[in-house]
């Protein structure tokens, strides 16, 4: 499979199979193909349902399949923002936010994910359960903004604000930590809590969480009646 990210921040990943080779995607996510494109649906067994529906992903899944010589197929991004390739392989697993996942080879098994420090849960932003990305191949994901990426040494931290994370290798933990100081919690327009990522592993941040996009938006879908 070879693949070309096209579109700047409105983005769309193009893939270009050979004869045999398929990509799996949530239900809905393709944007056009080639007419050798077979699609068929699946929905796994009542395990995967379950996780499917916990961390916010639809019941089904498409399979494209590329039939009788090599096909295309497109994937575009829901939100302005970025698509990001990961490569997944043992021990390479990869945690995301809920809906990030786009598309991915047929290799890559999707999981529900659950945060295993309560604190993080409650208060750091992207909830207890999130989306494992395993298996072997190359899964695409979507970004909020542009993405941000870092490689963390072992034992290496990076404080993140409330929605900023949208993926993590595995080998990371996420926790929480407290504003220090009343003043900076109730005036400094920043929070309560941050999350704390430490490595080692790679961490792909974003820079426009839609969740803050939509508090910025609300007043003026809402507006107070005088």
């Amino acid at each position: 499979m070879r693949y070309e990210i096209k579109g700047g921040n409105l983005p769309v990943v193009e893939c270009h199979l050979e004869s045999g080779e398929s990509m799996i995607t949530e239900s809905g996510s393709m944007s056009w193909m080639s007419p050798n494109m077979k699609m068929e649906t699946k929905a796994g067994g009542a395990k995967k349902i379950f996780g499917r529906m916990l961390s916010g992903e639809n019941i089904f899944q498409n399979v494209y399949r590329a039939q009788g010589g090599p096909g295309m197929i497109a994937f575009a991004s829901s939100f302005p923002g970025s698509i990001r390739a990961c490569e997944i392989g043992p021990g390479r697993s990869m945690i995301v936010q809920k809906k990030a996942f786009l598309a991915s080879e047929e290799g890559i098994e999707l999981s529900v994910a659950f945060n295993k420090k309560i604190g993080a849960g409650f208060f750091g932003g992207e909830g207890f359960i999130m989306q494992k990305l395993s298996g072997q191949g190359t899964a695409f994901i979507e970004v909020d903004g542009s993405a941000c990426e870092y490689e963390l040494a072992s034992g290496e931290q990076l404080i993140v604000d409330t929605g900023y994370l949208a993926a993590m290798e595995e080998t990371c933990t996420m926790d929480i930590v407290q504003v220090p100081g009343v003043k900076n919690m109730l005036f400094g327009g920043e929070g309560i809590f941050n999350t704390v990522v430490t490595g080692p592993g790679k961490i792909i941040l974003q820079s426009m969480p839609i969740t803050n996009v939509a508090a910025l938006l609300e007043p003026y879908i809402n507006p107070k009646k005088n």
